[in-house]
């Protein structure tokens, strides 16, 4: 084994934004660090600068969509319920660059976690339920919650309980393929086939006890991220 065929893949993890002291805060929960750090990987904090994303590419083996607050839609040409709370703009610049750029190199491995799943669907021409509380009576079981979801390929993704915290869901996921809904019909995982790996959920693996449908996928990030070397 060649020296760079041995180095762990450096995983890039984007940040949520808060103000703090009046001043914007990038901040990550570490259970993202710590899951990609055990699954092999080096986990890469990136704070939400709009203007870098074409020259961080290059830098990283695979890039992780962490989750956080709720997209402004109308520059994906829908108004922003009136429910919502919107992530702060930088943030939601960042990433929107990000993963435009990221459509331009199909080998870079790209996991989506909530929101980060629900960019990649709207950046794509895709559309979100923006409050799930007006259309699904279940929509509790959605919000700090355990649930099942039901993989339609369990040769790709397997079913079972995972943790989920979220009020909005992706709706029309625009040209990604669905892998998962829950048994109340909301979209739970959606990937891209065309990629060398994209799988974007709408559940939090970093706190999900499952093997497979939590630690699991950073696992198949990294390994899918150990054979671009």
């Amino acid at each position: 084994m060649t020296q760079s065929q041995s180095k762990r893949p450096l995983i890039a993890i984007t940040s949520d934004l808060m103000i703090r002291k009046d001043r914007p805060t990038a901040y990550l929960t570490m259970t993202y660090a710590q899951a990609v750090h055990q699954a092999g990987g080096i986990p890469v904090i990136l704070p939400p600068m709009p203007g870098n994303a074409a020259d961080l590419i290059g830098h990283f083996d695979a890039f992780i969509l962490s989750g956080g607050d709720d997209p402004t839609t109308e520059s994906f040409g829908h108004p922003t319920h009136h429910a919502s709370t919107p992530v702060i703009q930088a943030r939601q610049a960042f990433e929107t660059e990000l993963i435009d750029e990221l459509d331009n190199y199909r080998d870079v491995p790209v996991l989506g976690i909530c929101l980060g799943m629900q960019m990649l669907a709207l950046c794509r021409g895709g559309s979100l339920n923006q409050h799930l509380p007006e259309t699904h009576q279940t929509h509790a079981t959605h919000w700090d919650n355990e649930h099942e979801i039901e993989s339609i390929d369990e040769g790709m993704l397997s079913s079972g309980a995972v943790w989920s915290g979220h009020r909005q869901a992706v709706a029309d996921p625009a040209n990604f393929r669905v892998l998962a809904s829950s048994p109340d019909g909301v979209i739970e995982a959606i990937d891209d086939p065309s990629r060398a790996f994209l799988l974007a959920v709408q559940w939090h693996p970093e706190r999900t006890t499952d093997s497979m449908l939590g630690q699991g996928l950073f696992d198949r990030l990294i390994l899918a991220a150990s054979k671009k070397h």
